[in-house]
């Protein structure tokens, strides 16, 4: 792919999102009040969010690896269900995937 071809995808995909934002803010609020709506948009969120880690985590470029961030990514969830505080579950994660990584692993 040449990168004139992807940053045309890149400047369509920034316009495309522009436009989704700007046609929500034309649908009715009473639409967005209704319980169902409410909780469909915050399960779409979870899975988008969820998407993006389990991407960053398990893959390099096309390939599916399995390396020091997935037992940290383990390390992280944890200790969001044990309620730590956000600066803790991030040092956790670092300190879990530099341990590995200095123990050998990728």
């Amino acid at each position: 792919m040449s990168d004139v071809v992807l940053w045309v995808a890149i400047v369509v995909a920034g316009l495309v999102c522009l436009g989704l934002k700007l046609v929500g803010h034309l649908v009715p609020e009473h639409w967005l009040a209704e319980p169902r709506v409410a909780r469909a948009a915050a399960l779409v969120t979870v899975a988008l969010l969820s998407a993006l880690v389990a991407v960053q985590a398990a893959t390099t470029g096309r390939a599916i690896v399995l390396d020091a961030r997935l037992p940290a990514l383990a390390v992280a969830a944890i200790a969001l269900a044990l309620r730590a505080p956000f600066v803790v579950v991030v040092l956790l994660a670092a300190v879990t995937a530099a341990v590995l990584r200095a123990l050998g692993m990728p």
